[in-house]
This record gives C-alpha cells, structure tokens and sequence, in this order.
C-alpha cells in the first residue's frame, strides 16, 4: 500500500488540499498521512492545526516543538529537521505540497533530498514578492507538477520542467467552493456571532520586500475601510515579517460594531461568508482566485498579487494602491464589478488527481531531474 504524505503550513493551503487528502483516505490501497506545521501552530493565529485534528484523518502528526520565530530562513531550518526526521520513521512514496510556503519548500527539499517523488499542486503560477521564488524553487525540485491551467503549465515547461509530468486538473479548492454541502449562510453568522448581513471581507498581508512601509500601507488601508461606513468580516494576515504592524492597526478597530475581527475561519464556513460578501478587499490570493468564480467584486492593495491575474478572466477585479482616496473610490464602484471570472477547474481535480496518482505511469517516470530545453 502506497503512502502519501501531505504536507499544510497554513489555513489557505489546507483549503487548497483537504479534498485530496480526504480522497486518499478514503482509497482502498493507499493511505494518507498529514505533516501539520507552520501559521497551523500559532495561538495568535487561531491554532488552527484543530481544525485539521476535527477532520479526523488516521494519520496526523502536528510538528508541536516548532519554533515559529517569524524570521523565515531559520523556520525553514526548522521544519526541514523536523520533517526529515518524520519522513525516516514513515518511510512514504509521494509527498504533496501545495503553493509557495516555506513549510512546501521545506517538504520539496526533503523529498527531492530523500529519493521520495515531490507532487506540487498549483505551480507554474505568479505570486508576487517572495513567494514567487518559492514557488519556483518547489517545481524544480518537484517530479510531478498538478496545475490549475495551460498557462501555469506553459511556464513550467519554460523552467525545464518535462511536459509528460505535468497535469492540469484545474484548483482542488473548486472541489469544495462548487460543492452542494457548504454551510448555509446562517450556520456560518451564528457560528462566528455576526450580528450584520451586509459586509465586506478585509484580508490584507505583509508584502516582505516592503517591510519598510507597511506601517503606513496599512495606515491607509484601515483609514479608508472606517470612512467608507461599511460593515467588516477582517481575518488576520499570515505571519510573514511584518504582520504584527499590520496586527497593529487592526486594533483599531476591535471596539467597534462595524467590524469582526478573526484570527481565521475555517475554510466552509469562509466560503459561505465570501460567496455572500457585498465584496472583498485587500491582497490575499482569495481575492483573486475565490472572487471571480463567485462573481464577488474584489479590490486588489498593492503589488502583492501584481501579475497573478489578467484582465481579460479577472473582470471582477480593481487594482488600487495603498491610498486612501483610490480604495475610497473603489469601494464606491463595487457593484460595476460584480462578473464571474475564468474558473480554475470545473470542480473534478480531486477526481483528476486521484485518477493520476493510481495510474502506474506516474509511478515509473524516475526521480532524476532533468532539464528540458526548449531552444536547444
């Protein structure tokens, strides 16, 4: 029997995940272990490494003695040890990571070290700032590449990577967004008490290569979101260098009824909250992605997301910067941008992923890495 380990830092890929691992756990000869580590850990955060235990998978190891110190090149050290030393007791055939984490990096760097083929899901994508470079970094220490589209596969094919190992399945969190089985936009308020019907969702992280001046971003973000008069569902960044100013800020707003403040939400409930949203603000990858297969405006801060969407399927998005009067003007025009954008998937990549992972082809492609050149 085959073992598959998958490998969650944050609540955002474990949104992007949890329909695989569910489906290796329910297949007959393989069996799905899960390496929880990273954001998951922090109580500031929402300890949100609880809400993988409740999904009650066989195979859970929470990486407890983890550090988190914020500064990212020493908790990569940290999970890479850690990891090592998990994946000598298990022993796996395929580790899964997903994005452009470090706790991903991290799992791809074991892997490819360790003789074990690496599965990465959504490479070939932009992310903007550091992220992108992990990204990259992951796929070409990956053997086996699940993208959400041709052109994420195009650009793998342009680092090297080997067209025969790559898959377009579509975003496994589509799986999830299409279901039928989402909480009802009642269970979701009454389990997070939020007294208003009408709302914004305000997710905003740090972009580290600004560190500098996310004092002052933040400044006029949150300015702009209290002169706007509007209510507020506003979920806590990530923890990259630089959150606890935006954390800061937030505070500002903890006493007043127009806002809920919330260190996470776990991913149905979110959902149901997003696709009932009068729109969604800031830089997060859900106001990209998640947005424009709903059809709710999104208004993109900042450089975080420069490059990760075009205009021509991202129709719901308006690109602001940090400044007070542009998001104040934007927020006006929400209701111009109320179009559904390209999906990402049509709601069968966990089917897909499935399908491939059983498929003995996938298992006899060799680990050696080669690169593919294509204008030798």
């Amino acid at each position: 029997m085959r073992k598959i380990l998958f490998i969650t830092g944050t609540r955002a890929d474990y949104g992007k995940i949890k329909s695989l691992i569910q489906g290796i756990e329910e297949s007959k000869d393989m069996e799905a272990y899960v390496f929880v580590s990273g954001m998951h850990l922090l109580d500031t955060y929402g300890s949100t490494y609880r809400e993988v235990l409740k999904d009650g998978y066989k195979n859970v190891y929470v990486a407890y003695g983890l550090i988190n110190s914020g500064n990212m090149s020493y908790d990569l050290g940290d999970v890479v040890c850690q990891l090592t030393g998990y994946v000598q007791n298990i022993r796996p055939d395929m580790i899964v990571i997903h994005g452009d984490r470090i706790d991903a990096l991290a799992g791809a760097m074991v892997g490819a070290l360790n003789n074990i083929r690496v599965a990465h899901i959504e490479g070939g994508e932009l992310s903007g700032t550091i992220d992108e470079s992990i990204r990259h970094a992951i796929s070409k220490f990956a053997h086996v590449h699940f993208v959400c589209n041709e052109e994420a596969k195009r650009r793998l094919m342009q680092l090297g990577e080997s067209e025969h190992q790559i898959y377009v399945i579509g975003s496994p969190d589509i799986d999830i967004m299409l279901s039928s089985h989402l909480p009802t936009f009642e269970e979701a308020r009454e389990r997070y008490e939020i007294p208003f019907e009408k709302y914004g969702i305000l997710m905003y992280h740090p972009v580290t290569t600004e560190y500098e001046i996310i004092g002052k971003h933040v400044e006029e973000l949150v300015n702009a979101v209290k002169e706007s008069g509007r209510n507020y569902i506003v979920i806590y960044p990530n923890n990259d260098l630089g959150s606890e100013v935006i954390l800061n800020a937030y505070r500002t707003l903890e006493d007043e009824t127009r806002y809920r403040l919330y260190p996470s939400t776990r991913f149905e409930y979110f959902l149901t909250l997003l696709k009932n949203a009068d729109f969604m603000i800031g830089n997060s990858s859900a106001g990209v992605r998640e947005t424009s297969i709903y059809g709710i405006p999104a208004i993109d801060v900042g450089t975080r997301q420069k490059g990760r969407y075009s205009t021509e399927y991202s129709q719901n998005i308006q690109h602001v910067s940090e400044d007070k009067d542009e998001i104040l003007q934007a927020i006006e025009h929400i209701e111009d941008f109320r179009k559904q954008g390209a999906l990402f998937g049509k709601g069968n990549s966990t089917k897909q992923f499935l399908e491939i992972v059983h498929d003995k082809n996938i298992w006899e492609h060799g680990i050696q890495k080669v690169f593919i050149d294509r204008w030798g």
